[in-house]
């Protein structure tokens, strides 16, 4: 790979010569490899340190040492998928910070997987009913009105799994990542079930006469 800093003619970005440097010992075999990787380790560590700092639930939940062991496990992922996705980088922004992005992400993932590890995940097809209080006031009664609609909803119109899928991450707020992994799937399917799941919740509250569009006026 070469680079400069001048700009293409095409006005596509243009690699640093010190980033196409940086890749190209990345994808090699020769003596610099071994220090291109460590610098790269080095650097998704300290961003994955910045990100579990950022967690104030995982030191006080799980201790010093477990967040050390996440930061860890978190920046040995992360450099397995940057030496795995080099061919992805368009040079948009430094090299560097796009790999810093990688241990952010598998920090992130890391922390929320050992938050919930002894946790149950309900995957139940019904949610609870509302134990609210008995304020009679108008806003509190369209608010219980409301979540009865939403409730009955899911109820009706979602499939078995799709109700499950709404409850754990809308209801019970359980990490998209971990739902995945409790549920044999993966983020993609899930995001997917998720938006299928809002466009179904929203017909039928539209339906129901609590939603209503400008353009329909």
């Amino acid at each position: 790979m070469t680079g400069s800093d001048t700009p293409t003619a095409t006005g596509a970005p243009t690699i640093p010569t010190d980033d196409c440097d940086w890749i190209d010992a990345l994808r090699g075999d020769g003596p610099g490899h071994h220090a291109a990787v460590r610098r790269l380790h080095d650097t998704v560590h300290r961003a994955a340190a910045h990100q579990v700092r950022r967690m104030p639930h995982v030191w006080s939940q799980l201790g010093a040492v477990r967040a050390q062991e996440i930061i860890d496990a978190a920046a040995d992922e992360a450099t397995t998928a940057v030496l795995g996705s080099l061919d992805r980088f368009e040079g948009r922004s430094r090299f560097s910070t796009w790999v810093f992005k990688f241990g952010i992400l598998h920090a992130g993932t890391e922390a929320r997987r050992a938050l919930w590890r002894d946790r149950p995940v309900d995957l139940t097809e019904h949610p609870e009913p509302a134990t609210g209080d008995h304020d009679g006031s108008a806003s509190v009664v369209e608010a219980r009105d409301l979540a009865a609609a939403v409730s009955t909803a899911i109820d009706t119109v979602l499939t078995a799994r799709q109700r499950r899928v709404a409850i754990a991450l809308i209801v019970d707020e359980v990490p998209i990542d971990v739902l995945a992994e409790r549920m044999g799937t993966n983020r993609n399917a899930l995001y997917k079930a998720l938006h299928d799941i809002r466009v179904k919740l929203r017909s039928e509250m539209r339906e129901q006469g609590y939603i209503h569009d400008e353009h329909r006026r």
